[in-house]
Formats: structure tokens, C-alpha cells, sequence
């Protein structure tokens, strides 16, 4: 079997971006649409404001979320997911694939 990473460590820093509770819905929520605090914050059921700004900021520190400005007083903000964020598509894809196949199996 070939070896998945190609330098010792990648897994294990991509799970250090993604690998939380919920970084990954919150991308898959961005990468719907562009949304707003409030917006993601209504859609995440069960998210603290303060685990949706703390992922929010690590995402954005990251690159992978990226926060625009839309309104000047009082300012507000929508964030949407960057090119680099974009990138994970994929893995999000093959996490609900794979989970979608094994859903039903009880361990």
C-alpha cells in the first residue's frame, strides 16, 4: 500500500485545522455561501458565540476563511471560505462520503 503522507506530519497538521468539532460544519456551511455571524451561529445548532468566534479566527489566521467588511456603522461582517479553503473541499467530500457509507453501522 502506498504511504498517505508524503512527509511525516501532514495528517496530523491538517487535524490541527480541521480536526474540532466543528470546523468542519462551519466550512461546509461556507462553502454554501457567504454567511455572517449570526447567520453561521443560527445554522450551527448547539455552537457557543464565543467556540464560532474563536473557529472562526483560527480560520481566518489560516487562511482558509477570509472576514469582508459590509457595512460601515455599526460594522459588520460576512465571511467566506478563501481559495486555500476552498482546497479542502475534497477532504470534506471524502469525510461525508465515507461517513454517508458507514452511518448505519453500529460499532
Amino acid at each position: 500500500m502506498k504511504p498517505i503522507e508524503k512527509k511525516p506530519g501532514c495528517v496530523e497538521r491538517t487535524l490541527q485545522i480541521i480536526g474540532d468539532k466543528w470546523t468542519a460544519r462551519i466550512l461546509l456551511e461556507l462553502s454554501k455561501s457567504k454567511a455572517t455571524f449570526s447567520e453561521l451561529e443560527s445554522t450551527l445548532d448547539g455552537i457557543s458565540p464565543r467556540t464560532l468566534s474563536q473557529r472562526l479566527d483560527k480560520l481566518e489566521g489560516e487562511d482558509i476563511v477570509a472576514k469582508i467588511r459590509y457595512c460601515e456603522h455599526p460594522p459588520r461582517y460576512q465571511y467566506q471560505i478563501t481559495k486555500k479553503g476552498r482546497e479542502l473541499h475534497g477532504v470534506l467530500r471524502q469525510m461525508a462520503d465515507w461517513g454517508a457509507r458507514y452511518a448505519s453501522h453500529k460499532t
